[in-house]
C-alpha cells in the first residue's frame, strides 16, 4: 500500500461539539444520538488506538452529520460551526502526524456567515476544503444564495467535500409517513447525491469554473451506474416534459452534461464493495478518485481491502497533491 495512506472522508464529533449541538436540540435527533457512541467518533484516543493498527494510515478530519443548519437557527449556526472548526483544528494540532488536515463545516442556512467561515477556516485554521450537504433543510443547492457560496469557494479554490443527507421522514411513497427498511440511507442517500450533482452541473457551475473540485462521497452516488442515460439519454433534454413545463428543463449549460458530470471528484467510501469504487474510476477517471472509509460508520480494514491493487494515484498520490495545493496554493 505504500508509506501513507490519506483517508480523506470520515467523520468525527468532538465532545466540544457534542455539547454544543444538544444546547441547540429541541428534541431527539436518533442518527445524532447513533453516532456519538460509536467507537472512535468523540473519543480522539480511543480513535488513535483503532488506527495504531493501520501503518501508513492517517485521516482528514470532518465532523459528521447531521448537518449543522438543521441542528440551530441562522443566529445560533455560525457560532456552532465555529465551536465544530475549532475542535477539528485543535484534535489535528494534538496528532498532526495521524491528522494533516480537517475539512471545515459552513451554516449554509446563513450564507453570508458560510463564507466568512470557510475563509476563516481555510486561511487561519489551515483547513483543506470545506463540507457541504445536498441540501439546505430542504432547499436545493442551485438556489441562487447558495450557488453563491460555492462559487465564492471556487474563487476561493477551495475543495469541496459533498456529503449526502436524507432521513426516514421522507417517505418512499406518497401514501407512507415514513422511509421503511433504512431504504430512505441505503438508496436515498446516493440518490441525494446524484441529484444534488445534477442540479449542480444544470446550473452552470463547472463552465464558470471547470478546474473546480467537489469530491463526491461515496463513489459519487449513483452517478457512475446510469451513464448512459447521462449521455445519451439527457441529450434528449426538455423532450420528455409537457410544453407548458419546459421551464424546468432550462438550463444555461454549454458543455454535454455527461463531460460536467465526469467533471465531480469521489471518494472509495463503499462500505467495502469493489463493484462500486470500479464503476466509480472508470467513470471520473483514477485521477479524480481519492481513498476514503466513512470511518467510524465503517470499517477501516474492509475500507482498505476493497481498494487493494488500484493505482497510486487512488492511494496516495491525489490527496498528497490536493493537500500540496491547498497549503502552497
Amino acid at each position: 500500500m505504500g508509506d501513507v495512506l490519506i483517508d480523506i472522508f470520515n467523520h468525527c464529533l468532538p465532545p466540544r461539539y457534542i455539547e454544543a449541538c444538544r444546547s441547540h436540540m429541541d428534541g431527539r435527533m436518533v442518527m445524532f444520538d447513533r453516532a456519538v457512541v460509536l467507537p472512535g467518533m468523540s473519543d480522539l484516543d480511543e480513535r488513535r488506538r483503532i488506527m495504531e493498527g493501520f501503518d501508513g494510515y492517517c485521516q482528514l478530519l470532518s465532523l459528521a452529520s447531521p448537518a449543522p443548519e438543521s441542528i440551530a437557527d441562522p443566529n445560533a449556526s455560525p457560532e456552532l460551526v465555529r465551536i465544530g472548526n475549532d475542535c477539528l483544528a485543535e484534535w489535528c494540532e494534538i496528532d498532526p502526524i495521524r491528522f494533516p488536515g480537517f475539512v471545515a463545516s459552513l451554516p449554509m442556512n446563513h450564507p453570508d456567515a458560510a463564507m466568512l467561515e470557510a475563509r476563516r477556516a481555510v486561511l487561519e485554521l489551515g483547513a483543506v476544503g470545506v463540507q457541504i450537504y445536498t441540501h439546505v433543510n430542504g432547499s436545493p443547492l442551485d438556489q441562487p444564495e447558495y450557488l453563491a457560496v460555492l462559487e465564492q469557494l471556487a474563487e476561493l479554490d477551495c475543495p469541496v467535500w459533498l456529503h449526502p443527507l436524507r432521513s426516514s421522514s421522507q417517505p418512499d411513497y406518497p401514501d407512507e409517513a415514513l422511509s421503511k427498511f433504512d431504504l430512505w440511507w441505503a438508496f436515498g442517500w446516493p440518490h441525494e447525491t446524484s441529484v444534488c450533482a445534477g442540479r449542480l452541473v444544470f446550473s452552470g457551475l463547472f463552465d464558470r469554473y471547470p478546474d473546480m473540485k467537489i469530491i463526491t462521497h461515496h463513489a459519487g452516488g449513483t452517478i457512475p451506474m446510469v451513464e448512459g442515460r447521462l449521455e445519451s439519454g439527457l441529450e434528449a433534454l426538455g423532450t420528455r416534459y409537457a410544453p407548458e413545463e419546459q421551464q424546468a428543463a432550462e438550463t444555461p449549460l454549454k458543455e454535454t452534461a455527461i463531460k460536467a458530470f465526469r467533471r465531480f471528484h469521489a471518494d472509495t467510501a463503499t462500505f467495502g464493495s469493489r463493484l462500486g469504487i470500479d464503476a466509480a474510476e472508470a467513470f471520473f477517471g483514477s485521477e479524480r478518485m481519492y481513498f476514503a472509509s466513512d470511518f467510524p460508520f465503517a470499517g477501516i480494514e474492509r475500507s482498505i481491502r476493497a481498494v487493494e491493487g488500484l493505482s497510486n494515484n487512488i492511494l496516495q498520490g491525489n490527496a498528497a497533491a490536493l493537500l500540496e495545493s491547498v497549503r502552497h496554493g
